[in-house]
């Protein structure tokens, strides 16, 4: 059981620190992966939030099958959607925006990674959509590809081929700037 599961099974035991620890482990990327649901900073919070207000709420079930994380960002995908669909106006979100998600203190180091994470960001958004998600749930996330397979509902070489064709365009664009990408 990862740290997630464990943290949940203590919220539904009546401890309310593990819903504490869920929203500060995870809703820095849930909200990176939501937004390219969204193309919406503001929309992606929002669905964040109402993620985890599903969980506080109606304490669906964990599958033990899956890792919780994996579990999580499908219940999240799912809002997103939902959410989508009752709000068809789409505002367009700066990726400026995005960079303001983990402020550091402002030293010369930290600022050229940010700098680097906004090209990056970028070219990522410059993709089609589900080269977006694949690239953010595998690289920026860290799921395997059995966990993509199962949040995006995808088999494996449907995946593979996703995040290849990802990788190549990604690096195309990554080139136009002058920018090059170690892990590509």
């Amino acid at each position: 059981m990862d740290n997630g599961a464990s943290s949940y099974r203590r919220f539904l035991e009546g401890d309310d620190l593990g819903m504490v620890e869920l929203i500060r482990d995870y809703k820095d990327g849930l909200l990176l992966y939501l937004n390219s649901y969204t193309n919406d900073l503001s929309s992606a919070e929002d669905c964040v939030q109402d993620t985890f207000i599903k969980l506080a709420t109606k304490k669906p079930k964990y599958i033990e099958t899956w890792s919780f994380k994996t579990w999580l960002y499908t219940i999240g995908k799912n809002t997103a959607i939902s959410y989508m669909r009752k709000n068809s106006k789409r505002k367009v979100t700066s990726l400026d925006e995005l960079s303001e998600l983990k402020a550091e203190t402002d030293i010369e180091k930290d600022f050229l990674i940010e700098e680097r994470k906004i090209t990056l960001y970028r070219a990522i958004r410059k993709l089609k959509l589900d080269y977006q998600k694949v690239l953010v749930l595998k690289y920026i996330e860290g799921f395997s590809i059995s966990e993509v397979c199962e949040i995006l509902h995808k088999n494996k070489r449907q995946i593979d081929n996703l995040l290849y064709n990802a990788k190549k365009t990604l690096r195309s664009e990554l080139e136009k700037e002058n920018f090059h990408y170690e892990e590509l």
